[in-house]
């Protein structure tokens, strides 16, 4: 697993990520647990009764992830809008029924890419 990790995770840092950045697709912004600077990923998920629901490809391996243990104060980018929230992470949530839940396309991709599912739940500001 931790090949595949590398591999998802090196071909999202250099074309996932620039591309997001500049489409209009979610993204979510931390801060950054050394740096302090604000850090961004794409990301897939949707809005639920003012709550942004998504699962982590790679769990507590992802930097976001380790961000957001450090600070879970975020920004998530939605529909071209950025959102202010606060993050928790939801080991004990079923991360595979979340999927079916959100985005069929984005999901689709979490499962294969995926190597330690994680759920996470932004409440929205």
């Amino acid at each position: 697993m931790a090949l595949k990790r590398k591999v998802v995770h090196t071909l999202q840092r250099l074309a996932v990520n620039p591309i997001g950045r500049k489409l209009p697709i979610t993204m979510l912004e931390t801060t950054g647990r050394k740096s302090g600077q604000p850090r961004r990923t794409a990301v897939g998920g949707r809005v639920v009764d003012g709550q942004f629901w998504m699962v982590s490809e790679h769990g507590e391996h992802a930097h976001y992830v380790q961000n957001i243990k450090a600070n879970p104060a975020v920004r998530v980018r939605i529909r071209g809008r950025w959102r202010n929230g606060i993050a928790h992470l939801l080991p004990s949530d079923d991360p595979i029924a979340r999927l079916a839940e959100l985005p069929q396309f984005n999901s689709a991709v979490v499962r294969v890419m995926g190597t330690d599912l994680l759920t996470i739940r932004i409440d929205l500001d």
